[in-house]
């Protein structure tokens, strides 16, 4: 950085994070100085249109002129999205600008490219704030738990999806009244496809399991299923069992070192730290050789906490940490080789079953027997009441031992076609805290 103590930055989107940034480096200007030495000058904010924002920002519409300017070291990208914000960050990094970014949807889809383009001009990429909001885990995988070797990951690293569960736990309800509450309190965009869908929790898992194991992973490696499809019975089930269903990203070695990497709604219990990860807050539990079970626990989205992931990267750049550390890191996507998956087929878990039978005698013994014929051992099995006197159809709830995934798709399917079985019978995985 420039031997005058000034630090020139480019802000690139001027939105709920961008804002936040330009109000802790003003607010806290002084703060920051004490600690590092350094004034931050943010030279200018590029927006779409300049009469909707605050006028006394240096605001531009020109985003060439902003990361073109001589005097800017730092180009913060908050755009989003995969088509400008990459040729922005493309520009930037051919000029040897550091970039922060928080855009985790183009890190997953071209974060090797870009990488190795940073290297190739001899700066840096930084990205705490592409995961989990406010909670440094980029930082701790990158620096704090470099010792490791980590064997297995798995969190809550979607708000929006968190906050809907939470509120169909607490409150019982279904999951589109949760999704209109979370929508009206801000915690869902008007279209969350992305986020109930775990798509974006995917793209995190991406980002993070990328960093733990030491291999390039694409959003396209993940096994992926969201929450749309859960319903409130499900939920109070597995509370009636000692359960708390949440969305969960996971990565974890399996056999012949290949990873298994997924994201779907689990029943966890109600005593793993998991458990009590309710609203948007976010939780990530690391297992590493030598630390064992850490967890990095906070706000995983909003302006403020996302804000600080952004400005602790602008810091360390500015700084002179990133570019060095950058150019010896070689746990980067464009380093590493292509992750080796294992078939989701082959996942061994325990599961949760909701079969919806005809209430009749028999059904019982025809259901366990379609399980057996598979290998599959019951841990226990519940013919629930009704919800409706009238209805002749009831939900046996089953939870089995552990069993491969292959086996107790093909047993479902076989359920499914029994003449006492109202299909489509619903399917979910117990999660078990790997061992420490």
């Amino acid at each position: 950085m420039s031997n005058d103590k000034t630090v020139g930055v480019a802000l690139l989107g001027a939105g709920i994070v961008g804002g936040g940034v330009v109000k802790i480096l003003r607010d806290q200007r002084e703060m920051l100085f004490r600690r590092t030495g350094l004034t931050f000058d943010v030279r200018h904010v590029v927006v779409r249109d300049v009469k909707k924002y605050d006028s006394s920002l240096p605001l531009t519409t020109d985003v060439s002129k902003a990361i073109d300017d001589p005097k800017v070291s730092i180009v913060v990208e908050l755009m989003g999205g995969t088509t400008t914000a990459a040729d922005a960050i493309e520009r930037a990094l051919k000029a040897g600008k550091i970039v922060v970014t928080a855009n985790k949807a183009l890190l997953a889809i071209r974060g090797p490219e870009l990488f190795a383009l940073a290297r190739k001009h001899n700066t840096a990429i930084c990205f705490e704030a592409s995961c989990c909001g406010g909670i440094p885990i980029i930082n701790a995988l990158q620096r704090g738990l470099v010792a490791n070797r980590i064997n297995a990951l798995m969190g809550i690293v979607n708000g929006t999806c968190n906050f809907i569960l939470t509120r169909m736990t607490r409150n019982g309800w279904a999951y589109d009244q949760a999704l209109k509450e979370a929508q009206k309190l801000g915690f869902a965009e008007a279209d969350p496809t992305l986020d109930v869908s775990g798509r974006d929790a995917a793209q995190k898992l991406a980002i993070l399991a990328s960093l733990a194991f030491d291999v390039r992973i694409a959003e396209s490696d993940v096994h992926v299923e969201g929450i749309d499809s859960l319903d409130a019975s499900d939920i109070t089930f597995a509370k009636s069992l000692g359960y708390t269903i949440k969305l969960l990203a996971i990565a974890e070695r399996g056999e012949g070192e290949k990873l298994i990497l997924r994201v779907h709604p689990s029943l966890v219990h109600e005593d793993d730290l998991l458990a009590d990860v309710n609203d948007s807050f976010n939780a990530v539990s690391v297992y590493g050789h030598a630390v064992g079970h850490a967890v990095f626990y906070g706000r995983g989205a909003g302006q403020m906490p996302t804000a600080s992931a952004v400005v602790s990267d602008i810091v360390s750049a500015a700084m002179g940490i990133e570019v060095d550390r950058f150019k010896h890191l070689r746990a980067l996507p464009d380093s590493t080789a292509p992750v080796q998956t294992q078939p989701m087929d082959e996942l061994k878990s325990r599961f949760y079953l909701r079969v919806m039978v005809l209430d009749e005698p028999g059904v019982i013994a025809q259901v366990s027997a379609a399980l057996g014929k598979h290998g599959i051992s019951l841990s226990s099995i519940h013919q629930q009441e009704s919800e409706s006197r009238s209805s002749d159809v009831v939900p046996l709830v089953i939870t089995t031992h552990a069993a491969k995934e292959g086996s107790v798709r093909n047993a479902i399917r076989e359920i499914d076609g029994l003449k006492v079985v109202r299909p489509a019978s619903k399917c979910l995985r117990i999660i078990d805290s790997p061992v420490e």
